[in-house]
Order: C-alpha cells, then structure tokens, then sequence
C-alpha cells in the first residue's frame, strides 16, 4: 500500500473548496462530482463521505478506480489515484460519521487508496 508523499499530505491539509472525485462505468465512461464532505483517514486513505451518490455509487459497486483531485489555497493543484472501499459499517465509516454533517446522510464512507500520486504532470508517486 502506498502513502501520500509528505508535501502532498500537508497539501491535503490547506486544500480550499471542494474536491472532485471521478470514477468510470463499465464501458469506461468518466464521472465526475464535487463533493465538500472529505477527510484524510490516514496517509493512504481519503475518505468521501457517500450523501446523494447516484451514477458514482454505481461505478463503485462496478468495482471503478478512482481518482481524486484537490486545489491548496495557493493554487497548487493534486491528483490521488487509487482503489476505492466502500464501508457502510467499521472503523472508517464511523470516523465518516464523526465528521461528516449531520445534516447529510452519511450513507458510506468512499475510501480512496493512494496509488499513484501527481502534481499537474509531473508524477510523485
């Protein structure tokens, strides 16, 4: 399992705005959302928290990889790649459920698996 490089932890600790999470269908087709509910779980897991996935859930059960990309406040802009889990229950969802708003449902904790890491094209992992 691989973890965040150091400099895009911290990145990922002053990113601004939502995130974008994007996963393919079957056929290979790009989804993508915005989705403001996320935390770091730890350096080789961002977590999403699933409120009103629809075409995303669909593309998770499929078994999709993902892709997540975030923007620091001074405009540096990250891509993690990786394996999605997909807990309805256990640790991480309950870690989901602590900082997720409770205004929102909460249905799943999306944990993203580091694999592959990038800052523009330039790859750091």
């Amino acid at each position: 399992m691989s973890a965040l490089p150091e400099k895009v932890s911290k990145a990922w600790d002053e990113h601004q705005g939502p995130v974008i999470l994007t996963t393919v269908d079957e056929a290979g087709t790009p989804n993508a959302i915005y989705a403001t509910c996320v935390s770091k779980y730890d350096e080789e897991t961002l977590v999403v928290a699933n409120n009103y996935f629809s075409k995303t859930l669909e593309n998770i059960q499929s078994g999709s990889k993902g892709s997540l990309l975030f923007i620091t406040k001074e405009g540096a802009a990250y891509q993690v790649k990786g394996a999605i889990e997909y807990h309805t229950d256990g640790a991480v969802f309950d870690d989901m459920k602590n900082w997720n708003p409770e205004k929102h449902p909460g249905h799943a904790a999306t944990a993203l698996k580091v694999e592959s890491v990038y800052s523009g094209a330039e790859k750091l992992l």
